[in-house]
């Protein structure tokens, strides 16, 4: 169904005003220093080199002491985080006191090791947490200059189940401003580096968690995505993400709070190094709902169904899918043929040409009682009036606005929304839905590119401001999905898949990630390159 006439105008002006904010951005925006160091150093401490799962087994164990799985943490993290500013605030006393309390639970434990395994999972095992996460005392801000000084008084949901389950959290990490672009830039943070280039960016808007995960400086991390902000960083940085099937993992205690149909649309997950900490970082981040996803339900990928969508049809707005990234996923089809016998079939969904559409619009809705999403020009004003996005454009051309150019830019965009939804972008919406629903069914399972490209030069996105649309997408259709790395391109950058099932069928994803880490390696030490 094609476009009508004010709808193609309303592509080519969103094109136009990314374009005009890209140009100026390039002749107005300071140079960013050049790094005397152009990579990080590898892993020297096997400690660094264990998943979760195996580095709380070994405490458990007292082959290794908490205190000490703690201190490798902080001196990777002191080691590498000069380079690529992906923690904000740390809390290393307070973790270095909350080891030595775990150490001294482990040798006091009379009832062995399966009953604190059954207690207490991670007892002992650091995590690095997204800033947008109340992480109580520690700074809320999503890198805006006016909630400066934010402290979180309260824990989120999942980082309270986190540390229920033993894991110590290391510090918070950075953002793009008010979580709502793909690179992790403000003014209050900086921005932050892919460890597998410095002059790259490592996503957004959990990009501080993707690029220390990457980084080898945690373990596990939390993140939430409303529009591939786990998937992207972790494609990026080369690590595992898992986007939940919404409304299993609790969503409370994030800035921004989502408004309008947005909490639909937003689902927090875990992201990690090794594929064997995904399903029990999700059950635990589950908490009373994991008995939804039937995550102790054992999995034979050769019972199941596979489909593979090499691009989205050819939107004019998204770049088209590099060939490097097509050869990978064509990889991965061929893999599983081989390996389990099964046919992957290729497929073609047309609705997946208005993705970018699909995801603005359905972000714009009003919520059931007919209240509108909070406007984005009220949150970058927040606590006081909403800003006027042509005078913050104005000055920063001047150099003295407190916002980033791409949060310059979105409010521009949302100036341009029209009051009523497209009647076409709905319809096409619905049918997508529909065919997705009845093609992956409980037991399907469908590969589909992570972006268009691997990481792109830092701001590069404000030119090709759309491309998240691969990503953004699955979130208004409200599916889980498994973002899993795929080895190294030629430049040394990560290569990646998403991995998209039905509803509430979150551990096909899960055990897709795990055979695909054992057939094209997983993560790889970006300082050993």
């Amino acid at each position: 169904m094609p476009l009508s006439r004010l709808e193609r105008a309303q592509v080519w002006l969103l094109k136009a005003v990314m374009g005009v904010l890209f140009t100026l951005y390039r002749f107005l925006s300071p140079r960013r220093p050049a790094f005397t160091v152009k990579k990080l150093p590898p892993v020297s401490n096997p400690l660094l080199a264990v998943s979760a799962t195996q580095l709380a087994r070994k405490i458990r164990r007292r082959e290794v002491s908490s205190v000490e799985a703690v201190q490798a943490y902080i001196d990777r993290i002191q080691e590498v985080n000069p380079l690529i500013n992906a923690v904000v605030k740390d809390r290393f006393a307070a973790a270095l006191q909350e080891a030595a309390q775990v150490d001294k639970l482990i040798e006091e434990e009379t009832g062995g090791e399966e009953v604190l395994e059954d207690r207490l999972p991670l007892l002992g095992v650091p995590l690095s947490v997204k800033e947008a996460f109340a992480l109580q005392g520690m700074p809320h801000t999503t890198g805006v200059i006016s909630r400066r000084g934010v402290l979180a008084t309260v824990d989120a949901p999942p980082v309270a189940l986190l540390k229920r389950a033993g894991a110590i959290p290391m510090g918070v990490t950075n953002t793009s401003e008010l979580c709502m672009w793909s690179e992790s830039h403000n003014h209050l943070y900086g921005i932050t580096n892919n460890p597998y280039d410095l002059d790259r960016i490592p996503g957004g808007s959990s990009g501080g968690e993707g690029s220390i995960l990457g980084a080898a400086g945690a373990v596990i991390g939390v993140g939430s995505d409303i529009g591939g902000s786990i998937r992207m960083p972790c494609f990026f940085n080369g690590i595992f993400g898992h986007k939940t099937t919404p409304d299993v993992v609790s969503n409370e205690n994030q800035y921004p709070p989502s408004s309008g149909r947005q909490e639909e649309y937003l689902s927090t997950g875990p992201m990690c190094r090794y594929a064997e900490d995904l399903l029990p970082m999700l059950r635990i981040m589950a908490g009373p709902k994991a008995h939804m996803l039937s995550l102790n339900t054992k999995v034979d990928l050769k019972k199941l169904r596979f489909f593979t969508v090499p691009h989205d049809g050819g939107s004019p707005l998204t770049s088209p899918v590099s060939k490097e990234l097509m050869q990978i996923q064509k990889k991965v089809v061929e893999r599983l043929q081989e390996d389990l016998g099964v046919q992957v079939q290729e497929v073609y969904l047309p609705g997946l040409r208005y993705g970018f559409q699909i995801w603005d619009t359905y972000m714009g809705l009003p919520d059931k009682e007919g209240n509108p999403p909070q406007p984005f020009v009220e949150l970058m004003g927040e606590p006081g009036r909403p800003v006027w996005p042509l005078w913050e454009l104005l000055k920063w051309i001047m150099g003295k606005s407190e916002h980033t150019m791409a949060a310059i830019g979105l409010s521009l965009v949302e100036m341009s929304h029209v009051s009523k939804p497209s009647t076409v972008i709905i319809q096409q919406k619905e049918k997508l839905q529909k065919e997705m629903e009845e093609l992956l069914g409980k037991d399907g399972v469908l590969f589909y590119p992570s972006h268009p490209r691997v990481a792109p030069k830092h701001h590069h996105p404000l030119f090709r401001p759309f491309d998240f649309a691969y990503t953004g997408i699955i979130n208004i259709l409200g599916l889980p999905v498994t973002q899993c790395p795929l080895g190294l391109s030629d430049e040394g950058l990560p290569l990646g898949v998403q991995v998209v099932t039905g509803k509430l069928q979150d551990r096909l994803s899960l055990a897709v990630a795990f055979y695909l880490e054992k057939a094209f390696g997983g993560w790889r030490d970006p300082g050993a390159i």
